[in-house]
């Protein structure tokens, strides 16, 4: 197997799981649109006030920390190679009334990398 057939799977395995995640308990995707979030306590602390902030979150699923930090007044870009996932995290944003300036890319991380 080459390294493009180990991506295509895995990608393609990521792209199943969307619908799946979206509908799970874990997930809790109706408490997110509801106001709910992701965020754990010790992260926001160690974070402190993100108003204002950009931020990237890279292999973001369909972006539900990603959205959180939103919620939290930071000017947020995911970035995931499922397309899939991508709109699904464009949906959820708009649904949950979060900016529709929140972007999500479909790109591999590596395309995005900077050195």
């Amino acid at each position: 197997m080459t390294d493009a057939d180990y991506l295509t799977t895995n990608k393609a395995l990521w792209d199943e799981r969307v619908p799946i995640h979206l509908a799970s308990d874990f997930y809790d995707v109706a408490g997110f649109k509801a106001g709910g979030q992701t965020l754990r306590e010790f992260e926001t602390a160690e974070v402190g006030d993100v108003t204002g902030r950009r931020l990237v979150h890279l292999q973001c699923h369909f972006g539900l920390d990603t959205l959180s930090w939103a919620r939290r007044g930071a000017h947020v870009t995911g970035l995931d190679f499922s397309e899939k996932a991508v709109e699904a995290a464009r949906a959820v944003a708009d649904e949950a009334g979060l900016p529709s300036s929140t972007p999500g890319r479909s790109s591999s991380v590596t395309a995005w990398a900077t050195w």
